[in-house]
Parts: structure tokens; C-alpha cells; sequence
């Protein structure tokens, strides 16, 4: 299975779970890009939430999460501020969801950034965490069952 038709899978999945349950969510796109010294990047979802009058950026990794990882997302939420805020916007938040993670990276990656990434004052207005990550384990769940069906 590509992480493609994993991300469309979770794409759906999750565009209705956070649509139906967060408070103020409005679905901006997916892979909506992001053009630096002529490169093109890609951010996974974009959500606007009204309520926070932030853009919520979320990156889907499929294995661990890397420091990189973090500095891509620093880079999208940088470029949110900058180039799509309109006036009366608040800095942007970034959520990388990922397979799996250990917390002595996240501490060290996360040193010294300004950026929301993973703000927990603003969790309350977005759906609970354990929901989320059990959404997002039920669509890799059903992609794994799809693809060992295809393969067999």
C-alpha cells in the first residue's frame, strides 16, 4: 500500500471525524503546497478552525518519528504566518501524527521552537487526543487488512 492511498484513507476518515466532533473546524485541503527557492512541498491537511482563528497543519508520518520531521513542520508553520494569514490571524498550529514516537526525541526536537507545534492549550477545542489516535490506528488497521488481502 502507498502512503498515498493511506493518506486519501485517513484524509476521509479523519476529515469527518474532526468535521463532526472539533469545535469550529473548516477543512481547508490536502496536500496543499508550499513553494520555497523553487522546491515544491507538500502539507498532508489543512484545516482552518474559526473559533481559534488559526490554520491547523497536519503531517502524516508512517514510521517513527524522525527530528526532521519537526523542522518540516517549523517550515510549513513559518510559512503559514507569513504568506497565508490574513490579517487577525493567529500563528498556526502543527500536529504530526505518526506510527509511532519516542518522547526523548520529541523533547529534544521540540527544544528552542516557537512554533504551536503540538500545543496542548488549544487542545480542548480540537477532538480528544485518544480519539484521534484511535481513529487514525483504525484506518491503518483496515489499510494493513486490505493490503495482506491483495497480497495474498
Amino acid at each position: 500500500m502507498k502512503i498515498k492511498d493511506l493518506e486519501y484513507k485517513l484524509i476521509k476518515h479523519i476529515e469527518n471525524f474532526l468535521l463532526e466532533l472539533g469545535k469550529g473546524f473548516m477543512f481547508v485541503g490536502s496536500q496543499q503546497r508550499v513553494t520555497l527557492g523553487n522546491v515544491h512541498y507538500y502539507v498532508d491537511m489543512v484545516f482552518y478552525n474559526k473559533i481559534l482563528k488559526a490554520y491547523v497543519l497536519i503531517d502524516l508520518k508512517m514510521g517513527n518519528l524522525k527530528p526532521e520531521n519537526f523542522g518540516q513542520m517549523n517550515m510549513y508553520l513559518n510559512y503559514y504566518e507569513e504568506e497565508v494569514n490574513d490579517e487577525g490571524d493567529n500563528k498556526p498550529i502543527g500536529i504530526i501524527l505518526c506510527a509511532e514516537k519516542d518522547n526523548v526525541v520529541v523533547e529534544y526536537s521540540m527544544g528552542g521552537l516557537n512554533n504551536n507545534l503540538f500545543a496542548s492549550k488549544y487542545t480542548y477545542y480540537i477532538s480528544k487526543q485518544e480519539e484521534l489516535i484511535a481513529q487514525v490506528e483504525q484506518v491503518i488497521k483496515e489499510n494493513e487488512k486490505e493490503t495482506n488481502d491483495e497480497n495474498k
